[in-house]
């Protein structure tokens, strides 16, 4: 698969700016307690500005339905048609419930990756993903195991590895299993990709997040997983009747662990802007409006954490 000259061409910079519009026109709502108008500002900024984007685009993963939000529709197309043949995963507000509270960890965020790279999860919703530094880790074995090969990839203790499990009643097994290997653990409400950023980043101060979360979240997860040579796994968890029998028809299912390659195929790209303070390591903190991204041979610097 042909590698994206997204900087050379001048595009990254254009993909970066759509999140931050989408972020900025979210953050005239955020503490307002309205998720549905938040959203709905973000999709409409981040919609035109895609659409003199030069490139033909396309949304292939989004968050919208899930959440019976406004989105970009999957399928919808963008740019100009001129250029290369992009697909995005895509949610110009990831962290929505968040930012209606005034709360930080939301961002306005997409990866973007050639024409066919990104697994196709069609109506999938939830996905099961094991997302970390250290290579070789497997979805399939217990969770001890990995805890045990990451204290001794880093040379530490069990005690000083740090797992991050959204707090779900669907994870409660995965919480159980991490402090029984006598891992550290921090639950959190919402934030999937803000977690996993900091699990993959060389500088991040986590070392593993496992549980199910959003199907989405998990395939812009992928994109920067393979831009930051980080350890990816995944299978589908579908949560409901309706949504097993939806990705069953569509040829999917929860018993196939996906790998990296199988997630995002190709070299791919991922852009965000904080909507709110979005930390994503030590030391290094996203104010609202400030973007970063990464890519190949390309990244954007973060902004620095203020001094307390």
């Amino acid at each position: 698969m042909a590698r994206l000259a997204l900087a050379e061409l001048g595009i990254a910079p254009m993909l970066l700016a759509a999140t931050r519009v989408a972020a900025l026109a979210a953050a005239e709502r955020v503490g307002g307690g309205d998720r549905d108008a938040l959203d709905g500002a973000a999709v409409a900024a981040m919609r035109a500005a895609l659409a003199v984007v030069p490139v033909d685009g396309r949304v292939v993963v989004g968050e919208g339905e899930k959440d019976a939000a406004p989105m970009l529709h999957l399928g919808e197309r963008f740019g100009t048609g001129a250029g290369p043949a992009i697909d995005i995963a895509v949610d110009p507000v990831d962290g929505t419930s968040l930012a209606a509270a005034g709360l930080p960890g939301a961002m306005a965020v997409m990866a973007v990756a050639p024409r066919g790279a990104f697994l196709d999860i069609g109506q999938a919703h939830y996905m099961e993903k094991l997302v970390a530094r250290v290579p070789g880790l497997r979805l399939d074995a217990p969770l001890g195991e990995a805890i045990r090969t990451i204290a001794e990839a880093r040379g530490v203790a069990a005690a000083d590895v740090r797992v991050a499990v959204q707090e779900r009643p669907r994870n409660d097994g995965h919480v159980r299993a991490a402090r029984a290997a006598g891992a550290s653990v921090e639950l959190f409400e919402h934030g999937d990709v803000e977690r996993c950023l900091r699990a993959v980043r060389p500088s991040g101060d986590l070392d593993l997040v496992v549980g199910i979360g959003g199907a989405p979240e998990g395939v812009l997860t992928a994109a920067a997983v393979r831009a930051l040579d980080g350890w990816m796994q995944a299978r589908l968890a579908p949560q409901s009747d309706a949504e097993a029998a939806r990705i069953s028809e569509a040829g999917l299912g929860p018993e196939r662990t996906y790998a990296l390659d199988e997630l995002c195929g190709a070299d791919a790209w991922l852009f965000l802007t904080a909507v709110t303070p979005v930390a994503l390591g030590p030391g290094e903190q996203l104010s609202p409006g400030r973007s970063w991204g990464i890519g190949p041979d390309w990244e954007a610097p973060l902004a620095p954490a203020p001094r307390s």
